[in-house]
């Protein structure tokens, strides 16, 4: 059974949130600010949470920001900002989905529904990545060397990610920026310099006799064949 995380601070639309939810078929828990709700994802495993955006102590958009440097649970944000600008800043920032208030009920359930069966289906495909001795498991986005676990942030996993995903091939300071920020590449490199920087630390710390990230020079960063 799956189970759903609902930070919503009306307790009238909570529980008629989580009556719908539990109808069917699902396992509700419920929350009610934003401090309960972060605190709740950082202890537990759900398969989906609903999150409210205008919530008191700490916000929808900052709790969804922080989740993201440390989970990728499907999240719906429910609003009542039907602004498209508000709604693209969300995505952006990592929401699946999005839900304006009024809502109604089947439509909720149905968007629960369709974004649990898109996680399962990643779940499904997800596989373990080698690289030398480096190693990065897909489902519980767990990264090691030999065996010992290097804690990456959300960005600095996105990037070994891909380049342990694409062996050899050279990925542009604007590909790397454009994939993992989800935002146009201006020319600023200072991000993905830093970032880069920091997970070869990481790397290097595991294990300082091998050598990871490559850099092509004039193009930018590989893993490259041995």
């Amino acid at each position: 059974m799956d189970t759903i995380l609902i930070i919503e601070d009306h307790e009238d639309v909570n529980l008629m949130l989580g009556q719908a939810l539990t109808d069917a078929g699902y396992h509700v828990k419920s929350a009610y600010s934003g401090v309960d709700g972060l605190h709740d994802i950082k202890n537990n495993t759900y398969d989906l949470v609903l999150l409210d955006i205008m919530l008191p102590y700490k916000s929808g958009d900052e709790i969804l920001k922080e989740v993201r440097t440390f989970s990728n649970v499907p999240v719906i944000i429910i609003s009542a900002k039907d602004m498209v600008g508000t709604k693209i800043d969300l995505l952006r920032l990592g929401a699946d989905d999005y839900i304006t208030k009024p809502f109604d009920l089947g439509e909720v359930v149905a968007r629960v529904e369709s974004n649990l069966r898109r996680s399962h289906k990643h779940v499904q495909v997800n596989r373990v990545l080698q690289y030398k001795d480096l190693t990065i498991d897909d489902t519980s986005k767990r990264v090691t060397i030999n065996d010992a676990e290097i804690d990456l942030t959300a960005k600095e996993y996105m990037i070994l990610e891909m380049l342990l995903k694409n062996v050899g091939k050279v990925f542009t300071k604007a590909n790397l920026y454009e994939s993992v920020w989800q935002d146009e590449y201006l020319g600023d490199d200072n991000a993905v310099k830093t970032h880069i920087s920091n997970l070869r630390n990481k790397l290097k710390k595991a294990n300082p006799t091998k050598e990871y990230i490559e850099t092509v020079w004039g193009l930018g960063y590989r893993l490259h064949k041995d």
